[in-house]
């Protein structure tokens, strides 16, 4: 890609990307641990705050290669001090926030805030540095958000015994008041000449339309019944919304989503796997910071809920440095299969959940989801990059990461809706609270269990072959942030193009 830039040291700008991929990414992962104590205090219930989770990802993924395209044309810096003065502004009405309705308003908000810091950062970082310093400096904000996620819900757990809920965001506001600051003085502009100036502002719509009543007839089919009009009505709205999206996208200079993509087969199981990976393991979060929290079940406090589920984000940046040298070594889609296998069994462990269960037994189940997780997100990451053509790699990164946040979206509705729904049902049945829990918990472990055996499926069939990293400490890194953002791996910078035929398509068909 070609930039226009002033030169200025990379020290600053490495600083200012990767302590905001750090904020961001913590903040969104305590957020989960605070669903309760938000709930207490505003009046509304769990069930409805689950919003606060799914419009986040929701309005992220409509936003996330958007902004991206904004900040080619009207500037990286400037973009990415947007994206930060929206954070503040939602940290702020977040904190300030009397009803349940103010703090979904202002995580909607943040969902495009968080998108925006995390497109336009990296590329900011990607323009700053070269060759070697480059890998470095990509290796820091790929360990910066892997760091952030696994320390968001210890961090929001302290933060609701010491300052109330409310205390994470004012902190998280000064933190991004700062980076803006010093993205000011130490962060120069830079903007992408060839980029075409057209922006799909109607494909972003269209994105967020399609999804919106996905997610609401999901977390209302409790409600208002599978078949009913009203939930019938948002899966119509939906499927319209998708066929005008894709109508758009042929017609329109820049597309969001470039069609041609969709021919190719390792990328499009690829960014299944990375929907299914990410949808699963932001499901567990949330059925988890719930269930533990529960008077009826664990009883945890805040800070306990957060170091209860420690283990599973741990887990994931633990086992990544080990994912390119097996992935080098038994291949990819092998390591992909077996993460998805452990991943599998793991929930199957989660689905036989009952009553009497203590932390410890969930320990076991929790550590392999996480391990399975790190074992599938980072190959699949890697052959989303590395199956299309050099000129490609941003646009194949952009539509895992929208994979990324539209799984987390619909996979946390679907389950909050199947944990409610099946907890009210016990209950009206005469099954004790603890019993119709643990029994939601159970059913809705059952079908991520389902999830995970598709991507097991996905990596026999779909991910044929693709070619492997050099076990690099970018790739280390890559694979620690996969579940969260998508970077190329040294498979895709040594020109995953040239065995664009290895993988059942013709060279050049995504070009």
């Amino acid at each position: 890609m070609n930039a226009t830039s002033t030169p200025v040291g990379a020290g600053g700008v490495l600083a200012a990307t990767c302590i905001s991929t750090l904020v961001v990414n913590a903040n969104t992962s305590a957020v989960s641990i605070l669903l309760p104590a938000i709930s207490e205090d505003t009046g509304m219930s769990v069930d409805t705050l689950q919003w606060a989770v799914t419009g986040y990802s929701l309005v992220g993924a409509a936003v996330i290669i958007t902004s991206g395209s904004l900040g080619d044309v009207f500037g990286r810096k400037r973009v990415f001090q947007l994206g930060l003065a929206l954070f503040v502004v939602s940290c702020v009405l977040i904190a300030l926030a009397q009803s349940g309705g103010m703090v979904i308003a202002g995580r909607v908000i943040q969902g495009a805030a968080g998108a925006t810091i995390l497109a336009c950062g990296l590329s900011l970082l990607s323009v700053a540095t070269k060759g070697d310093e480059n890998l470095r400096a990509v290796s820091l904000w790929g360990a910066a958000a892997a760091v952030g996620a696994a320390a968001g819900p210890l961090v929001g757990g302290v933060l609701v015994d010491v300052t109330g809920w409310q205390g994470l965001f004012w902190i998280d506001a000064g933190v991004a008041v700062l980076c803006m600051a010093l993205t000011y003085f130490a962060v120069a502009e830079s903007r992408d000449p060839d980029a075409p100036r057209s922006i799909d502002y109607l494909g972003t719509f269209l994105i967020a339309l399609t999804l919106m009543p996905l997610i609401l007839g999901v977390s209302k089919s409790g409600d208002w019944g599978w078949i009913s009009v009203p939930t019938l009505t948002c899966f119509a709205i939906t499927l319209v919304a998708g066929w005008a999206f894709v109508r758009t996208e042929r017609r329109v200079a820049a597309p969001l989503l470039d069609l041609r993509l969709l021919r190719n087969r390792v990328l499009v199981g690829a960014t299944i796997a990375i929907l299914i990976g990410a949808g699963t393991i932001n499901a567990l979060m949330y059925l988890l910071s719930l269930y533990f929290q529960d008077p009826s079940t664990l009883g945890l406090s805040p800070l306990q809920a957060g170091l209860a589920t420690l283990p599973a984000t741990v887990g994931l940046v633990v086992v990544a440095p080990l994912v390119p040298r097996l992935a080098g070594r038994f291949g990819p889609r092998q390591v992909i299969g077996a993460g998805f296998a452990i991943t599998a069994a793991g929930f199957v462990a989660i689905g036989f959940a009952n009553a009497s269960w203590q932390y410890l037994v969930f320990l076991l189940p929790l550590v392999a989801i996480a391990v399975g997780m790190g074992l599938s997100n980072g190959p699949s990451s890697s052959a989303a990059t590395a199956s299309v053509a050099a000129d490609q790699v941003g646009e194949a990164s952009g539509v895992s990461n929208m994979a990324r946040y539209v799984g987390a979206a619909v996979a946390t509705a679907l389950a909050a809706t199947i944990y409610a729904g099946v907890t009210a049902n016990q209950v009206a049945d005469g099954a004790a609270d603890a019993d119709a829990l643990s029994a939601g918990l159970a059913a809705a472990s059952w079908v991520m269990a389902v999830f995970s055996a598709l991507g097991l499926l996905l990596a026999i069939v779909v991910i044929v072959r693709h070619p492997a990293g050099r076990a690099s400490l970018s790739d280390s890194a890559a694979a620690a942030a996969a579940h969260l953002h998508t970077l190329p791996t040294t498979a895709a910078a040594t020109g995953g193009a040239q065995d664009a035929p290895s993988v059942d398509q013709p060279s050049g068909e995504t070009s």
